[in-house]
């Protein structure tokens, strides 16, 4: 079997590509390479086209459903302008969605903006600068600090390189790079030093390395074309709206054969009447606004959630958040700023906070400042190692001019880093001729060369006592997931002829230690106790080590002492079968050292248990899980361009503590759909029970108009107001609904059934009313009087009605009448608009009504106002019986 590269010898690896190290690929070579394997690019998702888009809007249910009932309404009943109305909504809805998506795709191509980066290379024996798209294997690309390594690379020399990978491994800590062939066995790529992988960046020193893969073919390659390989998900709103069609439509079809049968039992019309007459109420029980009030409240939620700096790919991904039941996290970049920060410093014999600071004039701080190869730009941007970066930007918070400091102790000699010793020294010059030597590193390789210590402003020899005391120090910092860097000095009064570590590192004086950790968020923390009050399950998934994995996750709360839930790494996570991790999942809150498929392991695992799963993350290696979860939220300042494409919500700030924001939106979102589908269904389900029942009766019956007309004017207003309403208090200390939740959970299946009836019961009631005492002599004026009446009633009792819905259980004097403006509007609205069908005399011949006298409107009205009394004396019987 063929070794994998990093087990190969640098100089078998070029001999296997064909390539020379110190001169490179000639100009043609490397033309016909990129001719065979293609540019050095990622394989783009095909774009759908906006006819595509539009298309996909029609693959719904209920959209299949309503298309039908327009179908039936023009051929079969001939009702155009009904069929026509029905397929405006339907237009109308997949236009919304439409714009909505490319709406949110234009937002996040604006977040990328990160050019194709060049590359330096060897051609010809020549360095010259090409496009990294123009990169084959093959190239031997020269590397240095601030580049963007083009392709997979095989390190061929390397001066003190270091390579930040946090975007493909997780690890926030720059790798140290090497040129020896490693000899263990299945090497994770965080521990792969001898490799340079694509998009990684060079924070240190320089390398040079040849092209072993490009393209596809990298790493980065790999796990695009395992987001391209996984499958959509649907979402809870989508699995929801698909099983209230259906039900819907079997609902539907049961009570048309219902009057069906029964109209011909009882002789109340030919064949062909009762079938239009099944036909018609079919059409009145379909809540033709239905899917156009869900995508208007949606995208409305959208708005408010852009707002707040996040950006949502896909409509229902909004309402996901508000069922999700476990968010796992990235570490790097999403619950910490992936920037080192110095936390603690020892020295004195004590430990100090970093707020304590050091003063100017203590050793310490001139050492983590001058043994540092920091450059700061003009702009105060920082060059350099992001351990070494921290140093300089603590000593900037603590008032030290560094460069001030340099002009008058310059830097005259050095001894450079090597992994070997794990140490640095820089030689600067006193005024008085002597020279000061900055030395840091490991502890333990340090406290070797010492054998003093500085206690304030004396110095005395260093005692076995005091060297425990460091070292356990030491320990105690490590254990609190702290990179721990030694700091020692020493004056010469002469620089020896060879300035080498024997000669300058010895014989040193202790000054003390600094700590350093890539902090939480300073937001991460309450927004993850907020998930927890919710009822949701935060965890860390990344690629760091276990450790400053359980640290970090023990300060953000993840995991707080005495929890159950254990810290598991990546090997652990092999050992156990797909069957024995589904039963072991719950006792797990972090994941350390994990690869992209542990990832997606982990939100398999979750789902089957039948969890609702949204998946935090910024890197390339976090891009294959945030496609397989029930929502990937994607950041979108520090995220990579993969990650943003397999995303359903991006950050625009970068900010965990959005996604909470976003979560309590996406709750109060489908508390509002519940609100609107009570509405809705409950005003059809009183539409049904009142054509029943006057079919039943042999009375006259609501012409189609009336219905469509109540249905997308009287109906749609109030349900889109609904959407709008305000968060109702403790929404946020509900658990989760979960994925086996639907529209009808929390009571609202019932109140749709039981007002729903009352309100047919009520317009039937005036229907008698109207029949039993009669204005009028003829039975045509009449029944034309009942039937106006009946038009009213329903239409009317259904604007009351929603002020009942703003709550399912809450007294409307409680949730507020008026509060929502929005609402209000609706409402008045909607009733001009049916007041108009009735009092304008132009309209009455279209609608086949007439005008009615004062008692007979007061009888309306009567009705109208009847259902808020019932309705909130029913409530207030619920609340008294739940308490």
């Amino acid at each position: 079997m063929t070794k994998p590269t990093y087990a190969e010898s640098a100089e078998a690896v070029v001999a296997s590509l064909q390539t020379d190290a110190s001169k490179g690929l000639t100009a043609s070579a490397a033309q016909t390479r990129l001719e065979q394997n293609g540019p050095n690019a990622l394989a783009k998702g095909k774009k759908k086209t906006l006819l595509q888009r539009f298309l996909d809007q029609f693959k719904d249910f209920m959209i299949i459903v309503l298309l039908v009932a327009a179908l039936i309404a023009g051929f079969v009943v001939h009702e155009w302008a009904d069929a026509g109305i029905i397929l405006a909504v339907v237009i109308l809805n997949a236009i919304f969605g439409v714009f909505q998506e490319s709406k949110a795709e234009e937002a996040i191509d604006a977040l990328a903006k990160m050019a194709t980066p060049n590359a330096h290379v060897r051609r010809d024996n020549q360095v010259v600068t090409i496009p990294s798209t123009e990169l084959v294997t093959g190239d031997i690309v020269l590397l240095e600090a601030g580049d963007v390594v083009p392709a997979d690379l095989r390190l061929l020399e390397s001066a003190n390189l270091k390579i930040e990978e946090s975007a493909l491994t997780g690890e926030s800590v720059p790798v140290e790079k090497t040129v020896a062939a490693l000899t263990a066995d299945n090497v994770g790529i965080g521990d792969r030093t001898n490799m340079a992988f694509m998009n990684s960046n060079i924070t240190y020193g320089r390398g040079v390395g040849v092209v072993v893969a490009t393209g596809m073919d990298t790493e980065v390659g790999r796990i695009a074309g395992m987001i391209n390989a996984a499958d959509e998900t649907t979402t809870p709103l989508q699995e929801n709206l698909s099983q209230l069609g259906k039900s819907l439509t079997v609902m539907i079809l049961v009570i048309a054969a219902i009057v069906f049968a029964v109209g011909l039992w009882r002789h109340a019309a030919s064949l062909p009447e009762m079938f239009l007459t099944a036909i018609s109420l079919a059409v009145a029980a379909i809540p033709e606004g239905l899917p156009a009030i869900v995508t208007v409240i949606l995208a409305l939620g959208t708005q408010k959630m852009a707002k707040r700096h996040a950006l949502v790919r896909k409509l229902p991904a909004v309402e996901t958040l508000g069922s999700t039941e476990i968010i796992a996290s990235d570490k790097t970049g999403t619950l910490t700023q992936n920037k080192m920060t110095v936390e603690q410093t020892y020295y004195d014999g004590e430990l100090h906070p970093a707020t304590a600071g050091v003063s100017g004039d203590n050793p310490l701080m001139r050492i983590m400042n001058f043994a540092n190869d920091t450059q700061v730009q003009e702009d105060g941007t920082m060059l350099g190692d992001p351990t070494e970066t921290a140093l300089v930007a603590f000593g900037q918070g603590h008032d030290f001019h560094r460069d001030t400091e340099l002009e008058e102790l310059p830097r005259v000699a050095e001894v450079p880093f090597d992994s070997e010793r794990k140490l640095m020294s820089t030689i600067h010059q006193l005024p008085d001729g002597r020279y000061f030597v900055a030395t840091k590193g490991a502890p333990d390789q340090l406290l070797k060369r010492v054998t003093q210590l500085a206690t304030g402003q004396n110095v005395r020899p260093l005692t076995d006592a005091d060297r425990a005391t460091i070292l356990a120090t030491n320990t105690g910092l490590a254990k609190q997931a702290l990179r721990v860097l030694g700091m020692a000095y020493r004056y010469l009064d002469a620089l020896p002829e060879q300035v080498d570590s024997d000669t300058i590192e010895q014989d040193m004086i202790f000054a003390g230690l600094v700590g350093m950790i890539d902090p939480e968020r300073p937001e991460a923390k309450d927004a993850v106790a907020e998930a927890k009050a919710a009822g949701i399950r935060p965890m860390m998934i990344t690629g760091d080590h276990q450790d400053t994995a359980e640290a970090i996750a023990g300060r953000l709360g993840i995991i707080e002492p005495g929890d159950d839930a254990a810290v598991i790494t990546g090997a652990e996570l092999d050992q156990q079968s797909d069957e024995e991790f589904a039963k072991n999942v719950t006792k797990y809150n972090v994941y350390a050292r994990v690869a992209p498929e542990h990832k997606v392991r982990i939100v398999n695992a979750w789902q089957k248990r039948g969890k609702v799963v949204a998946m935090t993350g910024d890197g390339v290696n976090d891009a294959p899980a945030l496609k397989a979860a029930d929502i990937g939220i994607g950041m979108g300042i520090t995220g990579t361009e993969v990650s943003k494409g397999a995303s359903d919500m991006v950050l625009a700030d970068d900010n965990f503590s959005t996604i909470v924001v976003a979560v309590r939106e996406g709750r109060k979102v489908f508390s509002n759909i519940q609100k609107s589908i009570q509405y809705l269904l409950s005003a059809n389900l009183g539409e049904v029970l009142t054509l029943f029942m006057m079919t039943m009766l042999g009375w006259d019956i609501l012409a189609p108009v009336h219905i469509l007309w109540i249905n997308l004017v009287t109906d749609t207003f109030p349900a889109i107001a609904l959407g709008v309403e305000h968060t109702e208090p403790g929404i946020m200390k509900q658990k989760p609904r979960g994925r086996k939740s639907n529209f009808f959970s929390g009571g609202v299946g019932q109140a749709v059934i039981w007002q729903g009836l009352l309100e047919g019961l009520l317009t039937l009631g005036v229907y008698f009313i109207a029949i039993t005492w009669p204005i009028h002599t003829t039975s045509a004026a009449i029944h034309a009087d009942a039937l106006t009446m009946a038009y009213a009633t329903l239409g009317l009792i259904q604007l009351f009605h929603a002020f009942n819905v703003k709550s399912i259980h809450q007294s409307i004097f409680t949730v507020g009448i008026f509060r929502n403006k929005a609402f209000n509007w609706a409402i008045l609205a909607s009733f001009l608009l049916l007041a108009v069908t009735i009092l304008v005399p132009g309209f009455n011949g279209l609608f086949h009504v007439t005008h009615l006298d004062l008692a007979q409107w007061a009888v309306v009205l009567g009705a109208g106002v009847a259902i808020i009394v019932i309705v909130e004396i029913v409530k207030f019987i619920q609340r008294r019986l739940k308490k």
